[in-house]
């Protein structure tokens, strides 16, 4: 396999995980009845422009069904974050009713909602039926496509070339990404702006973060690799914020190559600060898969202590990072009998690979729970907040990234 960037040859391996179903394909009861399609989920590195990947196994119309069940307005911190994101681009922008607004896989319309509602018109590419039909609801206009060149030179074609192009968690996601980026450059206004918002490469491998790693996230950026993509499609960053979302993220700013505006001084730093982190050094990238075995093994550890000791332990969100650190470490309902989720497309289903069923958090109040297992550790305050009449009934919370911690 040759690098999705620059077609390097890939010969450093970063993180094998084995073989395992897409994170996010989850199964009917029916299904529990079929075989399952699983992938294998290794990840190199390249050492010319230090784009880490996934190899190609699974086609992204495989990953990215009609009936997708990852719905973004479930998390209200989430919520929250796009309403301030909207609220200040807006300002800064100083955008308008004379404006356009794109947004690059708007799943539900948890962003653009906002814009609907400031009368800034806007415009939702988003491939899966399910969460295009939500967004239509709100009444946002979405067009049900993958995004990338030939569709952002036909926006421009006709006359929707937009002052703002926002990609939350959409950047890692594209399997060409330079095709995409290149989509970038067609659909964008002179003097127009992008924000891509992504998991950060650098806290990734900071914090042990290996469950954020699956066949939906073909990439995984850093600023420096970020800026070369940019550069080859003829567009240049132009800020840099650092986020908490997602365990750290970056959210890059990005203009056509000719744009006036000068640069932040934060992308200097940033990539002064990822080079002092051995971002461009193989050896950073070596030793990750003994880390990962280490949060693996005190996980089962613990869950096979519990059950030992006839203790309850069950888990909340059914995260596409669950799946992979549940089907990592080969647990299923054995250990772990079920997992509650607040979105209603997720429930009466299983997980995929550990087939470990899905309930509404009702369940957690049906019997006494002993620890609750957060899988989507990036939200996990929100969760304890939201059940909070557990701990007063004596649950404790459970994480097991970056390290096995109990509250």
């Amino acid at each position: 396999m040759k690098c999705r960037h620059c077609s390097a040859p890939l010969e450093h391996l970063f993180l094998d995980l084995g073989s395992m179903p897409p994170s996010n394909a989850y199964l009917s009861r029916e299904d529990l009845a079929r075989p399952e399609r699983s992938y294998p989920l290794v990840i190199s590195v390249c050492d010319r422009c230090w784009l880490v990947q996934t190899e190609d196994y699974a086609q992204a119309d495989e990953l990215f069904s009609p009936d997708y069940a990852y719905f973004s307005s479930t998390s209200t911190s989430w919520l929250a974050h796009a309403e301030r994101y909207a609220a200040t681009i807006s300002r800064r922008l100083q955008l308008g009713s004379e404006s356009l607004v794109i947004e690059l896989a708007s799943n539900d319309g948890y962003l653009l909602k906002n814009f609907v509602a400031a009368g800034i018109p806007c415009l939702g590419i988003e491939p899966t039926a399910s969460t295009a039909a939500a967004a239509e609801l709100l009444g946002i206009p979405v067009m049900r496509e993958f995004f990338g060149e030939q569709l952002g030179r036909e926006l421009a074609v006709a006359g929707k070339s937009a002052d703002l192009i926002a990609g939350n968690n959409v950047y890692a996601h594209v399997p060409d990404i330079n095709d995409f980026t290149r989509g970038l450059k067609a659909a964008l206004k002179p003097g127009g702006t992008i924000t891509l918002e992504f998991p950060h490469l650098m806290r990734l491998i900071e914090h042990t973060q290996f469950d954020t790693i699956y066949h939906e996230h073909f990439s995984y950026l850093s600023l420096y690799t970020v800026d070369r993509i940019f550069a080859a499609a003829g567009l240049r960053i132009l800020d840099v914020e650092e986020l908490s979302t997602h365990g750290g993220s970056l959210r890059v700013y990005g203009g056509h190559r000719e744009d006036k505006r000068a640069a932040s001084p934060a992308v200097a730093a940033l990539l002064a600060e990822e080079a002092r982190a051995g971002l461009q050094v193989l050896a950073t990238y070596q030793h990750f898969h003994e880390r990962a075995e280490r949060v693996k093994n005190d996980l089962v550890d613990f869950l096979v202590a519990q059950k030992a000791e006839g203790k309850t332990v069950v888990a909340y969100g059914a995260a596409a990072k669950g799946n992979t650190l549940l089907n990592y470490a080969g647990v299923t309902a054995d250990l772990l009998p079920f997992v509650c989720d607040a979105a209603a497309s997720k429930q009466g289903k299983f997980m995929p690979g550990s087939h470990i069923p899905i309930l509404p958090p009702a369940a957690l109040y049906q019997q006494r729970i002993d620890y609750l297992l957060i899988l989507p550790w990036n939200i996990a305050g929100e969760i304890r907040q939201q059940n909070a009449r557990l701990a007063d009934l004596g649950t404790r919370f459970v994480t097991a990234v970056p390290w096995l911690d109990i509250k």
